[in-house]
């Protein structure tokens, strides 16, 4: 049985995507920072006009899941990241906002197989907001350390059971002319 744990180096030359909401941006700039400085010390150039990171600015959180999931079917990605701020106001806005971000960010990532980071920070006040986003702890590193250990796991993982999927894997129709026939097997059985 083989044990996979991703690692934070050796990472070589991967590529991320940073989806970064505009609204709260006192906070999602923030995020970014903490981001950029994880990344940078373990070895990936956050530089905007390096070739291991892209940025792109949306208008809020509700917005990260489209965008996210464009960036993964470009297959330029080794993982995504997600930043967004959502705070409760006197309105449910908060909670479809949170909710629609958080099951849009997970399905990106199961539909598309790229590991998608949900980033966003979901507070009660500003003051909550600012606290994840620098003032105690910046969780944007940790978001990124999310990244870097999710796009080795998928390499090691990949790289490593590239060989048993090529000679084990039927292509899904003969999978189907497969099951078919055992069907048809059962039912005259």
């Amino acid at each position: 049985m083989t044990v996979f744990e991703g690692t934070f180096t050796n990472i070589g030359s991967a590529r991320f995507a940073i989806v970064i909401g505009r609204f709260n941006d006192l906070v999602t700039e923030k995020l970014l920072g903490g981001c950029q400085d994880c990344l940078k010390r373990h070895g990936v150039n956050p530089d905007p006009n390096g070739t291991q990171v892209d940025y792109i600015w949306v208008p809020g959180s509700f917005e990260l899941p489209m965008m996210a999931r464009q960036m993964a079917l470009t297959g330029r990605y080794d993982a995504i990241i997600c930043l967004g701020a959502v705070i409760r106001g006197q309105t449910a806005h908060f909670d479809y906002v949170a909710g629609e971000a958080a099951k849009g960010i997970a399905a990106t990532s199961f539909q598309t197989g790229v590991p998608v980071v949900f980033g966003v920070i979901t507070a009660e006040n500003m003051q909550q907001a600012l606290e994840r986003a620098g003032i105690k702890s910046n969780l944007g590193w940790n978001y990124a350390l999310n990244a870097l250990e999710m796009a080795s796991l998928m390499q090691q993982v990949q790289g490593s059971h590239a060989s048993y999927q090529q000679t084990q894997a039927l292509p899904h129709s003969q999978e189907n002319q497969f099951t078919q026939s055992q069907a048809q097997q059962e039912k005259h059985s």
